[in-house]
């Protein structure tokens, strides 16, 4: 059992790591051919609706983790008749999601010309916010056999098959947008694109779980049921906050200064959160080692590797944020032209926020595994509310740099309070003290390396467009790296790296003599 789990999850990781990777290589053609046939403005438009749309995404009220969560234990002891009780509860919950979505979302149809604003483009805001509407609903559809899948642990079939039909979905967009220009299609294949994912998943889970699927089992039992609603309210609170601190910015920036700039922004966005979404695998992949972890050992073994796992989060949040910084607006240049290119401050800011979300995954992982969503379901909430009203404020006196400090500003209620109470005082036992100085020192040494790095970039005057860019990726490359090697060369944490590297490098080569 140990050794299948530790294979499903590598498994799991490897495959989720070249999803993402692919994911961004074709986000990025697909991109490109958007904005060279259709414009900044559609570009704009398209990114608004996307998160318009993720703000209905909250009604499922988080009802999916809570149901893979109450899952494991059933299918641990093989009862398949409480197995399928859940997921017939799951099956009905959905279908009145998909109704209450639908509705809420038909009503919001009046107010979509309110929200986008001014627009030059010949099109139906109504229709295409419709249509964006009507993927959403369909994505529900058949969508509760996958929880099954997911926890099975298989999640790397979930992966291909996304990978697979996102690949398909964009080949067929962009012969649409190239021989029709017909926005509207373009819109529709991606409905049926999702139809069809759901399709294939469901016909893969009958395959596998289908003695589960044909049991003829009673209704959820009134404690599961009580449970799954707990959790509900919890994860509710944790979306609903997630979405006003990371949906919102398209929203403010449209109403403020303009949908263009929304298109503008979401190149900078695709890019990031693509490069989030890799660096994100690697730590929450030990989510389920923790939560074994957490019940098995002392809790002085729980804190070093808890430090261990923390200092390889900064070192990628450190090293990827620097990049980024480096390596953005002449890769943008390249890739689209100056006239992409948001200002100094803008990615100033956008670096910075990607720093601190991404060392958020090691804390996010710990408070996962210890199942803890219920007691801080209110910190989400506080940190949602201070994101718009910060966000509002400075976008008045900063323009777009000022809507990303908003956010920036309000990721310290984790910061400050959310994590050192409920992970590093309530799961590890340490003190508020040690929690500030581990963090600020984290903090003030990415912002130095950051912004060391970025003045040698400036520095270094290229007119040419791809020798600017392969210079700024040796540097951000070459020089973070080097930095944090001769700060942290004698770091308990670095030479337990260095010595598992050394280590598996020695037993490759020993495997290579032998042969």
């Amino acid at each position: 059992m140990q050794k299948s789990r530790i294979y499903y999850s590598a498994y799991n990781t490897i495959t989720g790591v070249i999803s993402n990777v692919i994911l961004i290589l074709v986000g990025f053609l697909a991109q490109t051919v958007f904005i060279k046939l259709m414009g900044k403005e559609f570009l704009g438009v398209n990114s608004l609706f996307s998160n318009i749309i993720t703000f209905l995404c909250i009604a499922d009220l988080g009802l999916g983790t809570s149901i893979i969560y109450k899952l494991y234990k059933p299918i641990a002891d093989k009862d398949n008749k409480r197995i399928k009780s859940l997921l017939d509860f799951y099956k009905n919950c959905y279908r009145v999601i998909a109704i209450v979505v639908f509705v809420i979302g038909f009503i919001l149809t009046f107010f979509v010309e309110n929200i986008v604003g001014t627009v030059t483009v010949d099109i139906s805001l109504k229709l295409v916010y419709l249509l964006f509407l009507v993927n959403t609903v369909v994505s529900y559809v058949m969508a509760y056999k996958r929880s099954l899948i997911y926890a099975y642990q298989k999640n790397y079939i979930i992966n291909i098959v996304h990978v697979g039909c996102v690949v398909i979905l964009n080949f067929l967009q962009l012969l649409i947008l190239y021989f029709t220009k017909n926005y509207y299609m373009y819109l529709i294949v991606k409905i049926l694109c999702t139809f069809v994912e759901n399709l294939i998943l469901t016909f893969i889970a009958n395959k596998d779980y289908g003695e589960i699927i044909r049991i003829k089992a009673d209704k959820i039992s009134k404690e599961d049921k009580a449970d799954i609603y707990q959790k509900m309210k919890a994860m509710f609170c944790h979306k609903l906050g997630s979405f006003f601190v990371n949906g919102t910015d398209n929203i403010i920036i449209s109403k403020y200064l303009g949908v263009i700039t929304v298109g503008l922004y979401s190149n900078y966005y695709m890019i990031i959160s693509g490069v989030q979404g890799i660096f994100n695998q690697i730590i929450t992949s030990t989510t389920a080692s923790v939560g074994n972890m957490l019940v098995t050992e002392s809790n002085e073994v729980c804190v070093s590797i808890f430090k261990k796992i923390r200092f390889l989060n900064f070192w990628i949040a450190a090293f990827s944020g620097v990049c980024l910084l480096v390596i953005m607006d002449s890769f943008i240049n390249l890739w689209l032209g100056s006239d992409y290119i948001l200002s100094q401050g803008v990615l100033l800011v956008l670096v910075f926020n990607y720093f601190q979300k991404t060392m958020r995954a090691t804390y996010g992982a710990f408070k996962d595994a210890a199942g803890i969503f219920y007691e801080d379901r209110m910190v989400p909430i506080i940190e949602s509310i201070l994101n718009i009203v910060f966000s509002i404020i400075f976008v008045k006196y900063f323009g777009l740099a000022g809507v990303f400090l908003g956010t920036l500003i309000s990721g310290f209620v984790l910061w400050g309070y959310g994590y050192p109470k409920y992970v590093y005082k309530k799961i590890l036992k340490g003190s508020y003290l040690d929690y500030f100085k581990e963090t600020i020192s984290y903090i003030l040494l990415f912002i130095v390396i950051a912004l060391f790095t970025y003045y040698i970039s400036l520095k270094l005057i290229i007119t040419n467009a791809i020798l600017k860019f392969v210079i700024n990726c040796c540097i951000s490359v070459v020089i973070p790296n080097i930095i944090m090697i001769i700060i942290f060369r004698n770091n308990s944490n670095f030479l337990y790296y260095k010595d598992m590297i050394f280590a598996y490098l020695l037993k490759k080569r020993g495997d290579k003599i032998e042969k």
